[in-house]
């Protein structure tokens, strides 16, 4: 395993504008797993930082994330409803243990000033995930569009197999944390097909789900607004049967 090179940057943490989330921050800049769908974080990169994806799939985290994190947590106490990580690259990558050690360490500084943190992830969280958390309302997710391991092996190509993402998320659940999953970018069947009901059961224990289109490309499926909001529908009449919070997109009603 290559040692992951570092950069440093002066300032880290943010108030997202992402629709379900609070303040963020990415204490990475690139992710591994190289997902080949749309990748808004690889996106933006490369647009206004002219990144290449054989640039990005080579991480390299904050060097002093830890000495900035100590400056801005002060001024979040008692105000952030909590941190999300990440939304810009995977703190929990996928067998990169210098980039999970450093998240291990963010969520610890970030649970000592009593703020939760949410974390997403496509990698795998261990035992030492569960015993640093220091914080009840600390929320745990993964990724999951699909339960192939074809779709898995050509999508998200160094991304944790679904089987270790699902075993881990549930090795979380039953220590007591709230979990999640984020189902986005969800695949138009002309990219897989796929029953998403088989999908939903494979994560019925979770506490809440986030449910999106697959976004940030033209599709060529005809009927997409009508698959979409079909599918956003057995979402939450699954949510709803199983007592899980269900979250969907807002961009599903502008699917076209």
């Amino acid at each position: 395993m290559m040692k992951v090179e570092g950069v440093i940057r002066k300032q880290l943490l943010y108030k997202t504008g992402v629709e379900y989330g609070d303040y963020a921050l990415n204490h990475v800049l690139g992710c591994s797993h190289g997902c080949r769908y749309p990748c808004y974080a690889f996106l933006m990169n490369k647009r206004f930082r002219n990144i290449t994806y054989e640039n990005w799939t080579k991480p390299r985290i904050v060097e002093n994330t830890i000495e900035l994190l100590e400056k801005e947590l002060p001024r979040l106490k008692g105000k952030a409803r909590y941190i999300n990580m990440c939304f810009a690259t995977d703190p929990f990558m996928y067998n990169q243990p210098e980039v999970v050690k450093l998240s291990c360490d963010v969520i610890v500084l970030i649970n000592s000033y009593g703020i939760p943190v949410r974390t997403l992830t496509k990698g795998v969280y261990t035992q030492d995930v569960a015993k640093i958390s220091n914080h009840p309302e600390n929320s745990f997710g993964i990724t999951l569009v699909s339960l192939s391991e074809q779709f898995r092996q050509k999508y998200e190509p160094n991304a944790a197999p679904i089987n270790e993402r699902l075993k881990s998320l549930f090795a979380m659940h039953m220590c007591g944390f709230c979990t999640w999953v984020s189902i986005e970018p969800y695949p138009t069947p002309d990219i897989i097909e796929q029953d998403i009901e088989k999908l939903l059961e494979s994560i019925s224990f979770v506490d809440r789900i986030v449910f999106g289109r697959w976004n940030y490309r033209k599709l060529n499926y005809p009927e997409q607004k009508k698959f979409y909001h079909e599918m956003a529908s057995k979402v939450a009449e699954f949510g709803e049967k199983k007592g899980i919070e269900v979250m969907i997109k807002k961009e599903i009603e502008d699917v076209k």
